[in-house]
């Protein structure tokens, strides 16, 4: 990436919300890809949406790891809701589902050192049909700050007309903002707008703190494979927008579920933390596999996911299916994926010319390169003139942390499968 298209990205950062929110992309648990809209407490208990639900998470967050990782936020998605609005016209949680409230929840959770999110809807109605917010913009803002309320999934179902959606989303991020409570953005804005016409990304981006351009992920490798090239298709228009307090978001993570090998795990973690995405889990905590746990809690993923410098990442190159990924990140490093488009036959070597990275800046004087994913694994300290050789498996990814300067290459002690060995430059 040339320094005058890094200048313009550092640049775009200060047109966002300014609310001081999600400097980097927002990391936490939300109920709706694994649990979706299952309110039968009765046969279903202990995976119904309800207070329960979002305690036990909360418990399994700290106990387990998942805070000290970085996810903060445990976020309930649409089916919260009673049927009705009180007699003041205030949203209410059902009562039987959450009988203690939303404000005890979010006093539980914040207990436990995290933040709680909640859902609503721009229109009359939510997407599952309970009440929207159309009219009470203000109200529910208010509403939601009273109640401890730390992000907002704000959807767009049922917004009748582009001007009236456009007009919700900015209504509400102006109530919110007005409630004096530090609340996360999260808008659903262009993902209405794109099939009729072309978002004001630069609009979008003073009004949340991060936005869905597509469809809902799936529990499915064709789901992952969908956004994935949606997104490479469209980062001429979007990649732009992102940056520290606004994010494009590609939708949940599903690492831990049941549709997704375990090399199209890794490729989802990998291009999610190039695409500096939301991190936003929809899985059963309680239950994980220890291998989809690793992964997700994975420091140096994470790390990627996390860069202070927030520019997004993008596909720069193609051939022989076989995908290019590149992210510049904080110190002058990159961070590169190799992505195996493949779904046939063993794994293939591709011959990484360095010269690639950084517009063939990057390992000019030399450049450290640590493989991150699939394992961690040190290739030591190279020259533009070599070509890397990755293996990769069918569907896979492997994910490198390219670091410029000598004196930031850390020496560390790396692991591959059985094998141990110290680097020490």
């Amino acid at each position: 990436m040339s320094a005058v298209l890094l200048l313009l990205f550092c640049l775009g950062g200060t047109r966002a919300l300014d609310n001081g929110l999600a400097l980097t992309p927002t990391m936490g648990w939300l109920h709706w890809q694994r649990f979706m809209c299952n309110t039968d407490c009765k046969s279903d208990p202990h995976n119904c949406i309800s207070e329960n639900l979002f305690m036990q998470m909360a418990d399994v967050m700290v106990t387990e790891g998942w805070k000290e990782a970085g996810y903060e936020f445990v976020c309930i998605d649409d089916c919260w809701l009673d049927s009705s609005r009180d007699l003041k016209g205030r949203l209410q949680p059902h009562p039987t589902r959450f009988p203690s409230g939303i404000r005890k929840l979010a006093d539980y959770v914040h207990s436990k050192g995290l933040k709680l999110g909640i859902y609503q809807d721009v229109g009359n109605q939510t997407c599952a049909g309970f009440p929207g917010s159309f009219g009470h913009y203000e109200q529910d803002a208010k509403t939601f700050a009273e109640w401890g309320v730390d992000l907002l999934k704000f959807d767009g179902c049922g917004f009748g007309t582009l001007d009236l959606l456009a007009e919700g989303y900015r209504n509400m991020s102006i109530a919110l903002n007005k409630t004096g409570r530090s609340i996360v953005y999260s808008c659903e804005w262009p993902l209405y707008e794109f099939s009729l016409q072309k978002p004001n990304f630069t609009e979008i981006r003073k009004y949340c703190n991060h936005w869905r351009n597509y469809n809902d992920i799936c529990d499915s490798w064709d789901s992952v494979k969908s956004i994935v090239d949606w997104s490479a298709g469209h980062q001429d228009v979007i990649v732009e927008a992102a940056g520290p307090g606004g994010w494009n978001d590609p939708d949940m993570l599903v690492i831990g579920n049941f549709g997704l090998s375990w090399d199209q795990q890794i490729t989802h973690m990998a291009l999610w933390a190039i695409m500096a995405a939301p991190l936003l889990m929809s899985n059963d905590l309680r239950m994980i596999d220890p291998r989809s746990k690793a992964l997700l809690q994975n420091r140096d993923v994470i790390a990627i996911n996390q860069d202070p410098m927030g520019v997004q990442g993008r596909q720069f190159f193609k051939v022989n299916n076989f995908e290019l990924w590149e992210r510049p990140l904080a110190n002058a490093s990159f961070a590169v994926a190799v992505f195996n488009r493949l779904e046939i036959g063993g794994p293939r070597v591709f011959k990484l010319p360095l010269y690639f990275i950084g517009d063939g800046t990057a390992c000019i004087k030399g450049c450290g390169i640590t493989q991150i994913l699939p394992y961690r694994w040190d290739f030591g300290w190279q020259r533009s003139n070599h070509a890397l050789e990755i293996k990769v498996n069918p569907t896979s990814t492997v994910l490198l942390k390219v670091t410029v300067h000598r004196e930031l290459y850390p020496k560390l002690t790396f692991v591959h499968e059985d094998k141990h060995r110290n680097d020490i430059l």
